[in-house]
């Protein structure tokens, strides 16, 4: 009767291991499988994970003000391979905030501006396919009839755009402008 008794206590202890393992295989594959793609980094002390949008985002997740608060100097694509990528951004407003304000139900947008005059509000078309500048599919909106911003990735508390947005950063090759939520 003892030695049935041992015997079932093996196997059972047996098959609760191999649970045990498998399942956290099982979790280990998940971790993995989530930060393939995503590359992280820290900026002015935020943590980012960037990771391209798969599919259509939804446009209404644009809706709000966000301060700039990191200008990589190149494309996602460069990003993405640099092993540490530095934050070459310097603030050009001093001590107020570098922001861009979206109103997504009526397409328009308030370019980055930190000065106190007057700035007008621009149209845009958010779509989702072939962005013509870049040849890629991927999420974008199209202003001023020729120019295109690619949308990387927006959730509700963090945004990275790709473009031209700001003529002072272009001419020194800073593409990529990563956004906090500001309200």
């Amino acid at each position: 009767m003892k030695l049935n008794k041992v015997v079932l206590l093996l196997a059972l202890s047996f098959v609760l291991t191999s649970c045990i393992i498998s399942t956290a295989a099982k979790i280990v594959t998940t971790t993995a499988k989530i930060g393939i793609g995503a590359v992280k980094g820290t900026v002015k002390g935020v943590s980012w994970a960037v990771r391209k949008a798969e599919g259509k985002i939804n446009e209404n997740l644009l809706n709000g003000t966000w301060k700039v608060v990191g200008v990589y100097n190149g494309s996602f694509d460069q990003y993405a391979q640099d092993a540490d990528p530095a934050n070459n951004f310097t603030p050009e407003c001093g001590d107020s905030m570098e922001v861009i304000e979206f109103k997504s139900k009526r397409g328009k947008f308030l370019p980055i501006h930190c000065q106190t005059e007057k700035v007008d509000w621009i149209k845009y078309k958010f779509d989702f396919g072939r962005n013509p500048q870049t040849k890629n599919k991927e999420n974008y909106f199209k202003y001023n009839s020729s120019n295109y911003i690619s949308i990387i990735d927006v959730n509700s508390k963090t945004m990275v755009l790709e473009g031209n947005l700001m003529q002072n950063y272009a001419l020194t090759g800073g593409k990529l402008y990563l956004f906090e939520k500001v309200k």
